[in-house]
C-alpha cells in the first residue's frame, strides 16, 4: 500500500478520526506510533513516519501510544472488501489462523508458498504474517490483562504466545511497559479503551467496546438481525442482540449493544484462546470496519437514493459469524417468507438438556449431515441441496470462511443442484463480505425499487445498479430491502 505523506499528514494535523485504521503515525523523536486522530500535539514533519499497519510500525521499532490506544481503532476497510490474496490473508489472520495452524497453515489455505505470501503481505501492509499475528496477540493479551482475573502466565498462552518470556518481551515492546504494569493501570481505572470485565461461572466473561467509523445506523442492523433471528441461536431484546458462536476451541455467546459511538460486546467464552476470532467475527457480523462516508457518498450521487441516504446515513451490510450457517439460511429462504424460513431453521436446532444457556450455535456441517429427516421441514429437493452443501463443506471441497476465494466459491456453489444465482449471490453478500453483490430478481429488492420510482424489471434494475451503485451494490440492496 502506497501512503501519500501530505495526504496522511493533513489527516493527522486535523485529527480526522475517519482515517483511524487506514494508516498509523510513528514519531521518531518519541518512538511512539498513534492513530490519525490522536489528541497529542501534531509532530513535526521531519519526525513523522507513516505505516499501513500497526504491525509495520511495531517492526519499525515503535511502541503503541498509551493515550490514543491505536490498537483499538477499526480495521482498514480495504481488508474487509477486497478479494485479493493479501486481503484474504488479513481476514484469516484476524480470525486466528496463524495462531492455530502457523504460517504454513495460512499459506496452504491461500494456495501460496510461505515465502511468496510473506513478500505479498510485506509489500501491502509493511509486515509479514508472523508480525501481523504477533501484533494481534499483543492486543488480545492487553484485553485479557485489563478485563479478566486470569494469571499472567495463563494469559500468555491464551493470547497465543509460545512462552511467557515471548509474552513479556512482546508486551514490553508494543506497549512500553511490563504486563504487570498494564494490570496495575487497569486496576486504577477502566482505561482509555473503556474495558471492563469479570470472570463468569461457565468460563471467562469479557466486556469490551468495538470501535467503528461513524455514522452507524444501529436500528437498521438490529432490525435486520432481529427479524431473521433463529430461535435457540440468536435473539433480540430491545437494543441488545445476543447470539451463540461456534469458535475454534468451543462454543460461546455474545451480547452486542450499540452505545455512545461504539458497540458494547459482552463475550462468554468457554476458552479464552477464542478471544481474537470471537471479536473478528462480531466485527464482521456488524460490518464495523466499513467506511460509511465513502459508501454513502457514492450512493447519494444517484438522485433516487440521495434522500434516503441523507435521512438514514451509515446503513451497513449485516454479515455473518459462520459462512456455512448463512449458506443454509440462503437455501432454506428460497421462495419462502422470512418468518417461514425462521420456523424451518428452528426445527434444525437441537437444544441441550442443560437449559442454563438458552442459546446454542447453529449446527455445523457434520451435525447437519447427522440430523434426522424430521428436522428438515422443507421439500425433498431443498433438503438434498442442504445435505450436499454440508457434505462439500465437511469434505473440504467448499470453503465458506472469510479468507475464501470469492470467485472459486461462487463457481463451486453453482455446481450444487438447487443453488442458483440468487442463492450464490446472497451467500457472497453475507458470508463472504462481497460489497458489490446484487439480487435483481429478489421480490423485496424489486418492491424497494418500485417504492423509489425505479423500474422493477430485473434486467433494467440490474443495469441501473451497475451504472449508479457499483462498487457498493450490496449497500444499495440493503437500502432497497428497507424501503420494501
Amino acid at each position: 500500500m502506497q501512503l501519500d505523506f501530505e495526504w496522511c499528514y493533513r489527516a493527522v494535523d486535523s485529527r480526522d478520526s475517519r482515517f483511524d485504521g487506514w494508516f498509523y503515525t510513528a514519531v521518531t523523536s518519541t518512538g511512539i506510533y498513534c492513530r490519525s486522530s490522536c489528541p497529542a500535539r501534531t509532530p513535526l514533519r521531519r519526525n513523522v513516519r507513516f505505516y499501513p499497519s500497526a504491525a509495520a510500525a511495531q517492526s519499525g521499532g515503535f511502541r503503541a501510544c498509551r493515550r490514543c490506544r491505536p490498537d483499538t481503532v477499526p480495521g482498514s476497510p480495504e481488508w474487509d472488501t477486497r478479494a485479493d490474496v493479501a486481503a484474504r490473508a488479513m481476514r484469516l489472520i484476524a480470525d486466528g489462523v496463524v495462531d492455530r495452524d502457523g504460517v504454513p497453515g495460512l499459506a496452504r489455505r491461500l494456495g501460496y508458498t510461505e515465502r511468496h505470501l510473506h513478500r505479498m503481505l510485506t509489500a501491502e501492509v509493511g509486515a509479514g504474517p508472523l508480525a501481523l499475528a504477533r501484533a494481534q496477540r499483543a492486543q488480545a493479551a492487553r484485553v485479557l490483562i485489563e478485563t479478566t482475573g486470569l494469571g499472567l502466565a495463563e494469559i500468555a498462552f491464551a493470547a497465543g504466545f509460545g512462552s511467557v518470556r515471548q509474552f513479556n518481551d512482546t508486551v514490553r515492546q508494543v506497549y512500553g511497559v511490563a504486563p504487570s504494569a498494564l494490570r496495575r493501570g487497569s486496576a486504577r481505572s477502566t482505561g482509555a479503551a473503556g474495558l471492563a470485565g469479570a470472570a463468569g461461572p461457565a468460563g471467562e466473561t469479557i466486556a469490551l467496546r468495538l470501535a467503528y467509523r461513524p455514522p452507524l445506523h444501529a436500528a437498521a442492523l438490529l432490525g435486520f438481525l432481529g427479524t431473521r433471528a433463529v430461535p435457540g441461536v440468536e435473539a433480540r431484546d430491545g437494543d441488545t442482540y445476543r447470539r451463540a458462536l461456534r469458535l475454534p476451541h468451543g462454543p460461546a455467546t455474545v451480547a452486542l449493544v450499540p452505545a455512545d459511538g461504539q458497540i458494547r460486546a459482552r463475550l462468554q467464552l468457554s476458552d479464552v484462546r477464542d478471544l481474537a476470532p470471537a471479536v473478528a467475527r462480531c466485527r464482521r457480523l456488524l460490518d464495523l470496519d466499513a467506511d460509511p462516508v465513502a459508501v454513502d457518498a457514492a450512493l447519494a450521487a444517484d438522485p433516487a437514493l440521495a434522500p434516503g441516504v441523507a435521512d438514514d446515513p451509515g446503513v451497513r451490510v449485516p454479515r455473518a459469524v459462520d459462512g456455512f450457517e448463512i449458506a443454509v439460511r440462503a437455501v432454506v429462504g428460497q421462495q419462502v417468507s422470512v418468518a417461514g424460513a425462521r420456523t424451518v431453521l428452528a426445527r434444525m436446532i437441537t437444544q441441550p438438556p442443560d437449559e442454563s444457556e438458552p442459546l446454542v450455535p447453529f449446527p455445523g456441517p457434520e451435525e447437519v449431515l447427522e440430523l434426522p429427516e424430521t428436522a428438515f421441514a422443507m421439500p425433498g429437493r431443498r433438503r438434498q441441496t442442504i445435505r450436499e452443501l454440508a457434505g462439500a463443506v465437511a469434505g473440504g471441497t467448499l470453503d465458506l470462511d472469510p479468507g475464501a476465494d470469492r470467485t472459486e466459491v461462487a463457481a463451486r456453489l453453482r455446481q450444487i443442484k438447487g443453488i442458483g444465482d440468487w442463492t450464490a449471490d446472497y451467500i457472497a453478500l453475507r458470508a463472504l463480505g462481497e460489497p458489490d453483490a446484487f439480487l435483481p430478481t429478489d421480490l423485496g429488492v424489486r418492491r424497494g425499487a418500485a417504492a423509489l420510482g425505479l423500474p422493477d424489471d430485473p434486467a433494467t434494475l440490474a443495469t441501473h445498479a451497475d451504472k449508479h451503485w457499483a462498487p457498493w451494490r450490496s449497500y444499495a440492496l440493503i437500502r432497497l430491502w428497507r424501503y420494501a
